[in-house]
């Protein structure tokens, strides 16, 4: 949530529920190729997919990447935004 900025969280929790509601089909592709009990979540990378804070990483990831990556690389190990940036394909690929 920190990359949520505070003139964002009023009204974030709507915003987000419309994000998973115009991305409900590529949501559930993902879970169900890359989430809990496939064969990439075997590999422990791919981890965070199936988890609730990806549908906020997800949604910051289109609506603010440099702002995503940023706090990310300062509290995370990269690898695991990168293995979730690739599976979900964002507009902006922002890995290295």
């Amino acid at each position: 949530m920190s990359a949520v900025r505070p003139e964002e969280r009023e009204g974030y929790i709507e915003r987000l529920g419309v994000f998973v509601e115009q991305h409900r089909a590529r949501l559930e592709e993902m879970l169900r190729t890359h989430g809990p009990g496939s064969r990439p979540a075997s590999h422990s990378r791919h981890t965070l997919i199936g988890q609730p804070e990806t549908l906020v990483i997800v949604e910051r990831m289109e609506a603010v990447p440099l702002l995503l990556r940023g706090q990310w690389e300062k509290e995370l190990e990269a690898v695991f935004l990168d293995d979730l940036e690739l599976v979900w394909g964002p507009r902006i690929r922002l890995s290295r």
